[in-house]
């Protein structure tokens, strides 16, 4: 059965999707002490009527769900191109887990059992990187060109020959600040921190993972990136073209 909390101008509306009743009701009720106008779903049948009815800002969706899991469910809403931002909930607090969850899209996770501040820091956390560009030395943004690819930082859009192709608040976050430091060797610690926060937990392979997935989008060869490469022992840097490449 679903259930919408009582809604105010001032909250930020988010979607809950899972099949444990007390905990459904207890984060709604949680949330809705921070700010956070919480809809309620037990699996995700009318996930999608719901994402276009109310318009949340960002999905906390459960891995086990009966029917289609989360995992099927946010690789779903990724290949057809929804870029809200997605936060897991994992009932094993895994490596395996979290990588899967993010090379489905998702932007975070949270492994269960959890304390409900925690789920609180990783929405909000979410929420800002996708409220502002992290990482960008220019608040007006800038627009960066490199082979058939469009990347304006100030508008959040990734485009090919005029076409945009979605990006994930990760992804975004991730590209950015690649881009913002092209030729510049950067550390998987540094990326963490410029794109998920100084305080934000993760783990290494959480930008490994990204990196994958944005080289499979802009890369001719995945196997063989010429934008975003490896630099063995330190982590990655974007190498722009010769000629171009700077921000517009």
């Amino acid at each position: 059965m679903m259930t919408v909390t009582r809604s105010t101008k001032a909250m930020k509306k988010i979607l809950l999707v899972d099949d444990d009743p007390e905990l459904r009701q207890l984060l709604a009720t949680y949330l809705g002490r921070h700010g956070f106008d919480t809809l309620l779903l037990p699996d995700t049948r009318q996930l999608d009527a719901f994402l276009e009815r109310y318009q949340p800002q960002l999905l906390v969706l459960d891995l086990m769900l009966p029917g289609e899991d989360g995992l099927a469910a946010c690789r779903r809403l990724r290949a057809r191109g929804e870029t809200r931002p997605i936060i897991m909930l994992t009932a094993r607090d895994e490596t395996v887990d979290r990588v899967i969850g993010l090379e489905t899209g998702a932007d975070d996770y949270v492994g269960k059992p959890f304390d409900p501040r925690e789920l609180v820091a990783r929405i909000e956390a979410v929420l800002r990187r996708g409220a502002r560009p992290p990482a960008a030395p220019d608040p007006a943004g800038g627009v960066t060109r490199f082979g058939n690819w469009l990347f304006d930082r100030a508008s959040r859009q990734l485009s090919k020959d005029g076409q945009v192709v979605g990006l994930t608040s990760g992804e975004f976050a991730l590209l950015n600040a690649l881009v913002a430091n092209a030729n510049r060797p950067m550390k998987r610690e540094r990326l963490l921190e410029l794109t998920r926060g100084e305080t934000t937990e993760a783990f290494d392979r959480a930008i490994d993972v990204q990196i994958h997935r944005l080289r499979r989008l802009i890369e001719a060869d995945h196997a063989h990136p010429r934008y975003l490469q490896t630099v063995w022992g330190i982590g990655y840097v974007f190498v722009p073209d010769v000629a171009g490449d700077c921000p517009a």
